[in-house]
């Protein structure tokens, strides 16, 4: 979705420089710039969260942090926002937290704790 708007708005940025004032053009190429670097953000960091075995891996921008299942706390944490719930994923591990939404994840964060929770049985019964 984010590419699609990307390229969106980069054509619509091309048409109003050609037909359309300078100051529209500024503006659209500006958010452009903007989506575009949301896309970019979003396809370096896919899969945010894998795991297996050994425990987690958790995507950011800097890189991919290992956190092994022996110390690595998983909980949910539910906000009440402008009349809406929000389920976020919680891993912590000594000073790090990473904090998944239903949008990281691409799931429910509450089946991904079911899963996470399966395999950690799994791990540790081996």
């Amino acid at each position: 979705m984010a590419w699609g708007l990307t390229t969106l708005l980069l054509v619509g940025t091309v048409l109003d420089a050609l037909f359309g004032d300078g100051k529209g053009a500024v503006l659209t190429g500006l958010a452009t710039l903007a989506v575009g670097a949301f896309a970019v953000h979003w396809t370096l960091v896919r899969p945010r969260l894998s795991a297996d075995e050994h425990g987690l891996a958790a995507r950011t921008l800097t890189g991919t942090h290992r956190l092994p299942w022996p110390g690595t706390t998983v909980r949910l944490r539910s906000t009440r926002r402008l009349g809406r719930d929000g389920v976020t994923l919680e891993l912590e591990r000594d000073e790090q937290l990473f904090i998944f939404g239903q949008t990281d994840l691409g799931e429910d964060p509450r089946d991904v704790l079911d899963v996470l929770t399966e395999l950690r049985a799994r791990s540790a019964g081996t």
